[in-house]
């Protein structure tokens, strides 16, 4: 069974960072493009980062360029999401993805799997 498990979300305050970490039960992790996303209570499920198969490609959303950086360690299994400058409309539950489209076009129809979710929570 497959199982995406992320760690490192919290409470900070505005213009902080904090690093989500994921860790994959993927035999063929190098075989996934590896993401993030976000739902903020009341909406959708929002595409944050995602992150190419030999993590030498990256794409971000508007909302969190220059700020985030997701990177990943092939030998580990994990994907992992720096932020930085933390806004308070960067509260959310984060998600890690795993899915096999080609990088730039991970979005929510074409994860294969999912993690749980971890909270960042940003107080003004």
């Amino acid at each position: 069974q497959v199982q995406l498990v992320e760690s490192g979300g919290g409470l900070v305050q505005a213009g902080g960072s904090l690093r989500l970490s994921c860790t994959a039960s993927l035999r063929t992790f190098d075989r996934y493009v590896m993401g993030w996303f976000r739902q903020a209570p009341g909406k959708e499920r929002e595409f944050v980062a995602a992150i190419s198969r030999s993590g030498g490609r990256t794409y971000y959303a508007d909302s969190v360029k220059g700020r985030f950086t997701v990177f990943r360690d092939n030998a580990k299994n994990t994907v992992s999401l720096q932020m930085n400058s933390l806004k308070p409309e960067d509260t959310a539950a984060y998600f890690c993805a795993a899915g096999r489209p080609i990088a730039a076009e991970l979005r929510s129809h074409n994860v294969d799997y999912w993690g749980q979710g971890t909270q960042v929570t940003v107080s003004s």
